[in-house]
């Protein structure tokens, strides 16, 4: 036995002996047979037994490797049915994460020790992650403040799909001068002399912020292969075993998708990945779609990579990105090209997923779905979902179950939750989305993060929120009906995923014939305290029986993960998810920080009272900054 020694397990010589056998951990199946185990056996990446000492110890030879779990919670591996992961590991080595810090004075404090040590020509970008609901201090950093930072180096700090903040070194190096006219649906911020001052607006959409970070620069071919790599491996540290990419702006294929693939082919995938392809072009959506439904087809790939449709835009004027600082954008006439795209889809055995978050753009692309339904091309038993739908009625919710679609839900409302009930009001927060009303009419719902633009990779961030109804800052927002209890709200983030992606009958769960994927916990996500459920972290993930990644007792176990290149990045000195306050956000240091942060804030909002940027109306939270006051 290859690992740890482990008392009352003797090596015999079974015909099959496992390759791995984890024991005497607290074991949450997810198999409403079993629910219950302490020890299972894995051989040739699937799980062959799963019971208790007794169950397994006939599986144990001599080359078994046998793990003592020491009493930890285990799970199976967690599937985040919603990530951007294609787009996002190409240049997740170059970014400066904010996830996790709980003070803007933290964030800025790193941005001042990032900018020292990159390189002249290089981009130092803060981008998704965090939001003005997960600092202290409840406001974007200021233009004067990144400059005070880094005078020399450019910054770019995007704040969900609404603002982007630059520095004077951002914007010589993106181009933007007192003469850049304002995109459609953007906004360059101009001072009184016309010159910008370094706040870009979504207004309401994000082309603008998103288009200005694409000119910062890329890592070649090898170094975007590698910072995808690192960016699993992150993935790996929480317990996330599969995932599902989303697509997204700026990710053509099949050349976005190169470093995925180079993984795959290499064998050194960590995660299993389901990908989407997003038409990229306006007018040229349909072209994208027959050019691909030539290339590919349905669930082609295998369990590590694999595809599994269309979206999440089918095509662009459909598109109702959601900026909860704004009012709802007006959408022109857009069914004729959405109904030829689903149509195309449809007859070609094609899934799709789309994002939607306002009842408004749920009901017209209803009313096209329901239209091909009278012709029976739809669904004709392909896949098909709704993403986010903070704002979807129950007359809606009650269409979408008569034709058989499932609903995506992310915690997008954890990042902007206080933004958004101090637009729609106190109940509409309560029910955004509207769990009770999906689960009363059983909608099937798959949990995931929508990271890395908007909300963190970290799942254990979305689980406390769909437990809680909290957003990040631990402020209550959702009722009772429309959260969920622990079981619910683990299943939506494993089960949740594995049937969007048709393996619902070898994903998800720790029953025998199964994927050997699961992930030993430092903390009991069933006993905790609720608040604590952020802080929870993988000490083992397995996938496919591979240990890919070990911590603290277990440490050791995984091959070593190569080293983050280039040596500057802002991953190789601060990592990815900040923990530095958290586990400790209770503790001394962060309630110093919380406390220090908010003196700072306070005196800032006396400043603003004394310049007549504010008055003496009741307080809330300053999304915008003294930029826009």
């Amino acid at each position: 036995m290859t690992s740890m020694p482990v008392a009352g397990i003797r090596a015999g010589a079974p015909e099959q002996p496992a390759d791995l056998v984890l024991r005497n951990g607290k074991i949450f199946t997810g198999d409403p047979k079993c629910p219950a185990a302490t020890a299972l056996a894995v051989r040739d990446g699937s799980l062959t037994a799963v019971g208790d000492d007794r169950d397994i110890a006939p599986l144990v030879g001599r080359r078994t490797r046998v793990i003592d779990a020491l009493g930890h919670r285990v799970v199976p591996g967690l599937n985040d049915s919603h990530n951007h992961v294609v787009r996002g590991g190409l240049h997740f080595v170059l970014e400066l994460r904010w996830d996790g810090v709980r003070t803007l004075r933290h964030g800025l404090a790193m941005v001042r020790e990032q900018a020292a040590r990159t390189p002249p020509g290089q981009w130092l970008r803060v981008a998704g992650g965090w939001s003005v609901e997960s600092v202290a201090e409840h406001r974007m950093p200021t233009p004067a403040e990144l400059n005070a930072v880094a005078p020399d180096t450019p910054v770019v700090v995007t704040h969900l799909y609404q603002a982007t903040i630059l520095n004077r070194a951002a914007l010589r190096a993106a181009g933007i001068t007192r003469d850049s006219p304002d995109p459609m649906g953007g906004q360059i911020v101009r001072g009184h002399d016309g010159e910008p001052t370094g706040v870009l607006l979504a207004a309401p959409g994000a082309l603008l912020l998103y288009s200005t970070l694409a000119k910062a620069p890329v890592l070649d071919p090898e170094g975007q292969k590698a910072s995808t790599q690192q960016f699993l491996l992150e993935l790996n540290r929480f317990g996330l075993t599969s995932l599902i990419d989303a697509a997204g702006g700026f990710q053509d294929f099949p050349s976005g998708y190169r470093a995925v693939t180079d993984l795959h082919a290499a064998g050194e995938l960590t995660v299993r990945i389901a990908y989407h392809l997003f038409p990229q072009t306006f007018g040229q959506e349909i072209d994208d779609l027959r050019r691909w439904i030539a290339m590919v087809r349905p669930e082609d790939g295998d369990a590590w990579l694999r595809f599994n449709g269309a979206g999440e835009n089918l095509t662009w004027a459909a598109a109702d990105f959601e900026n909860f600082a704004q009012p709802r954008p007006e959408l022109g006439p857009y069914e004729a090209e959405f109904e030829n795209a689903v149509r195309l889809l449809m007859e070609n055995g094609w899934g799709f997923r789309l994002h939607a978050t306002y009842d408004e753009t749920v009901r017209r692309d209803l009313g096209v779905f329901e239209k091909l339904a009278a012709e029976g091309l739809f669904p004709a038993g392909n896949r098909w979902l709704f993403d986010h739908v903070e704002l979807v009625s129950e007359q809606s919710l009650d269409r979408i179950a008569a034709l058989g679609g499932s609903i995506g839900v992310q915690h997008r409302l954890a990042y902007q939750g206080t933004t958004f009930r101090d637009r729609y009001g106190s109940l509409a927060a309560e029910s955004a989305p509207p769990l009770g009303a999906m689960r009363s009419r059983g909608l099937h719902v798959a949990a995931g993060s929508d990271a890395t633009r908007v909300s963190t990779y970290n799942p254990w961030v979305a689980l406390y929120w769909l437990v809680s109804g909290c957003n990040v800052a631990g402020v209550p927002l959702r009722s009772g009906s429309n959260r969920m209890d622990r079981v619910e709200a683990l299943t939506s983030y494993t089960v949740g995923g594995a049937r969007l992606t048709g393996e619902e009958n070898v994903k998800g769960i720790l029953s025998p014939g199964y994927y050997a994927d699961l992930a030993v916990l430092s903390d009991d996500y069933f006993e905790i305290p609720e608040e604590r459920i952020p802080d929870i972290e993988a000490l083992l993930t397995v996938v496919g029986g591979r240990i890919v990644h070990a911590a603290d007792h277990f440490e050791g176990l995984a091959p070593p993960p190569p080293p983050v290149e280039p040596r500057w990045s802002p991953v190789a000195h601060f990592g990815g998810y900040q923990t530095d306050e958290g586990s400790g956000r209770s503790g001394l240091r962060q309630a110093e920080g919380a406390r220090d942060a908010a003196a700072e804030s306070e005196q800032h909002l006396l400043w603003r009272r004394r310049t007549g940027r504010v008055t003496d109306a009741p307080p809330r939270h300053d999304t915008l900054g003294p930029c826009h006051g």
